[in-house]
């Protein structure tokens, strides 16, 4: 059997009962406008496909999406910043769902220095 129809043997069938993924990724699940949240980092899971911050607002629980790491890296952040016990301004998008405490991070402010993740969204 040729490579081509062994692809279509195999991958055709599960093309066709995938079921899609359900995830977060890009922008489509925020708000249009502009959010500001301020608090206290309680944990942070950095890494791919992208960082998450856990920050208490005023006792209120938040998760902020940041960026992947090559894109904190080149905003200048690195994860000691992400630190717990660190206070931080997230300025970005909220999730459309307002249940649903969730930011997704443009910039973060740290010790009033500014960390543009999407400086083209700004």
């Amino acid at each position: 059997m040729t490579l081509t129809r062994r692809f279509i043997a195999l991958g055709l069938p599960a093309l066709l009962f995938a079921r899609p993924a359900i995830a977060h990724h890009g922008w489509r699940w925020t708000d249009d406008g502009r959010f500001e949240l301020r608090g206290l980092i309680t944990e942070a899971r950095l890494g791919n496909p992208h960082g998450i911050l856990t920050i208490d607002a005023e006792g209120e629980i938040w998760k902020a999406e940041v960026g992947q790491p090559w894109r904190n890296e080149r905003a200048g952040l690195t994860d000691a910043m992400l630190a717990p016990s660190t206070d931080i301004k997230i300025i970005g998008k909220r999730a459309a769902d307002p249940e649903e405490r969730l930011v997704k991070a443009e910039a973060i402010e740290l010790s009033g220095a500014l960390f543009e993740l999407y400086p083209e969204r700004l």
